[in-house]
């Protein structure tokens, strides 16, 4: 019986789009996605499409690649507020002297609260549809991401030091904890837990860390190995290196995600790979401190899960995810020799389905697929600038950029409309960070050198 004789299947939205980036490194050329309650619930050519389907809404993208939304392994969303602030300094300088003295005067649920919105509204535009958070006040974030329409996992920040959120580790554990208790619910929030790094983190407060990830089935989201300064005074202070302090207190396994990762040795790739653990890899960031090229070459080679992260607006100076996947697989081109490293797809998996994977959550998104959540992006592809365009995919990671994208789609819902941001009004948050920036600079002070 002909496809037309069945009366057309009801759905919320249908894509057509020129090129789809589908799981698997499959390219799909003049297809259709279907939605239908937040899911992707079919993926066929288009012809097929319109006889088969009854969209509510119906979106033609003829010069476009629709990809998975792209998943930001790895930041600290409220300090979009602190973007340029402390440029041009080594890691530990940027934290003593700059970072955590503005953090003492200013942080609030106020900074919290609309700094998060603003990097919401900026990672959206970039095709970001779901970020990892590590920072305080995560009951707020959630408050923001969530009103902006934006999927996130919030860390519990874990420190040994008092803030303005919380007095010492067991504080931090226990206010994060209940947050997490309050938004459970939600399908746009999820949580993890978030030691700052092992250079201010005690064993005791790890071990605590690591009952809590297997009891409740977290990940433990943690920076790591980031500068040789940080492994030097780790040497001097636990007689160690601290990944072997991470491996001897139990926190290694597939719920790690280490960020930065950039000094290891080999036996320490080795060690990574053999307890499944995943890399949250900061390209722009690692650059911009000074802090060193990670051996991504060698963690794909071992069958580490890389994926990508941006790091704070404070040290990147941008939430670009785009420009990540460029750069990560530039360098790895660069640092290995061979231009074969990282190619196109497998950049884009970094942005991606490795990224899901980090978070317990490639079964829900991080690739085009039927069942999945309908986290999605629409990116232009017939600018002067990207013409001609031979490989979509391959013209996404090395010649398009944020600017490019036209449309993303959270658990179906449209949240940027051709290069609009939907749900948030773009001229009070550019009015909110002009009054953060006057209330900033009184803090502001020249280097004394």
């Amino acid at each position: 019986m002909p496809l037309s004789a069945n009366p057309p299947v009801a759905a919320d939205l249908m894509i057509h789009a020129r090129w789809i980036a589908r799981e698997a490194h499959a390219l799909l050329e003049q297809h259709a996605v279907v939605v239908a309650n937040g899911r992707i619930v079919d993926i066929l050519p288009v012809h097929q499409a319109r006889e088969r389907y009854a969209p509510a809404e119906t979106m033609e993208l003829d010069e476009h690649l629709l990809i998975p939304g792209l998943i930001n392994l790895h930041t600290h969303a409220a300090m979009s507020l602190l973007r340029g602030v402390a440029d041009d300094m080594p890691l530990m300088q940027w934290l003593e002297t700059r970072i955590w003295p503005l953090e003492a005067a200013l942080l609030s649920p106020r900074f919290i609260a609309e700094g998060t919105e603003l990097a919401c509204a900026e990672m959206l535009k970039g095709g970001v549809t779901c970020f990892n958070d590590m920072y305080f006040f995560p009951d707020v974030a959630a408050t923001a991401a969530a009103n902006i329409g934006m999927r996130a996992v919030l860390g519990i920040t874990v420190l040994e030091f008092p803030s303005a959120y919380a007095s010492d580790a067991a504080d931090y554990l226990d206010k994060g904890l209940a947050a997490r208790e309050i938004w459970r619910e939600h399908p746009l929030v999820r949580f993890c837990l978030a030691p700052h790094a092992p250079y201010s983190v005690s064993d005791a407060s790890f071990e605590r860390i690591q009952t809590l990830a297997a009891q409740l089935e977290l990940p433990i989201h943690l920076h790591i190995h980031e500068t040789a300064d940080e492994i030097r005074r780790h040497l001097e202070e636990h007689g160690c290196r601290p990944l072997h302090r991470l491996d001897r207190l139990g926190l290694l396994g597939p719920q790690l995600i280490g960020v930065h990762a950039v000094h290891l040795l080999e036996d320490e790739i080795a060690t990574l790979a053999r307890n499944n653990c995943n890399i949250a890899h900061c390209p722009a960031s690692n650059l911009k401190l000074g802090s060193g090229f990670a051996p991504i070459a060698e963690l794909l080679e071992q069958g580490v899960n890389v994926g990508l992260g941006t790091d704070s607006a404070a040290s990147n100076n941008r939430l670009d995810m785009l420009a990540e996947t460029r750069l990560a697989s530039l360098l790895a081109k660069g640092a290995s020799g061979d231009a074969r490293c990282l190619p196109a797809w497998q950049a884009l998996d970094m942005a991606t389905i490795n990224s899901a994977r980090a978070l317990g959550m490639e079964a829900e998104i991080g690739s085009i697929a039927i069942g999945k959540r309908a986290d999605l992006v629409a990116v232009r592809m017939d600018a002067l600038e990207l013409s001609p365009c031979f490989d979509p995919v391959s013209h996404l990671v090395y010649a398009a950029g944020r600017e490019d994208v036209s449309h993303v789609w959270v658990e179906g819902r449209c949240r940027i409309l051709d290069k609009m941001l939907l749900h948030s009004e773009t001229s009070s948050l550019k009015s909110s960070a002009r009054l953060w920036q006057n209330r900033i600079s009184a803090y502001l002070k020249p280097d004394a050198d």
